[in-house]
């Protein structure tokens, strides 16, 4: 390979330099189709104590929000882009990765995976 002209050693290892650049395989991504119980009065939760409160739940991989008194919303803290998990912030109904500054709206209609939930009292269920 040393002695290979430029053009012909990106054409051979163009794809695998295309695919470095693409998401993270996270094996530690829990199943799917597995249930979470969330006790949200554990002071852990209380930035989830007010409409508009979030947190990332990185122990399950999850961004939650409190859209209203009896829905919370829960997402794959992974990054669409490229599965970056740990950087995010949240404002004006939109997160934001600090990755490469992509963004994503809270409705279960963006990018970021929206997990089915339900709130029973201060039991939060997250099915996967």
């Amino acid at each position: 390979m040393k002695n290979a002209c430029a053009p012909v050693l990106i054409s051979v290892m163009g794809i695998p330099l295309i695919e470095a650049c693409s998401k993270e395989d996270d094996s530690s991504e829990t199943l799917t189709n597995t249930t979470i119980e969330i006790n949200i009065s554990n002071s852990k939760f209380n930035s989830l104590a007010s409409i508009g409160g979030w947190m990332n739940y990185t122990e399950e991989n999850l961004l939650l929000i409190r859209i209203s008194e009896d829905e919370i919303r829960a997402f794959n803290n992974a990054c669409p882009h490229q599965g970056f998990r740990t950087g995010w912030s949240f404002d004006e109904n939109t997160f934001t990765c600090s990755n490469h500054g992509n963004s994503f709206t809270n409705s279960c209609s963006s990018a970021l995976k929206c997990y089915e939930t339900s709130l029973n009292g201060d039991i939060l269920t997250v099915k996967r």
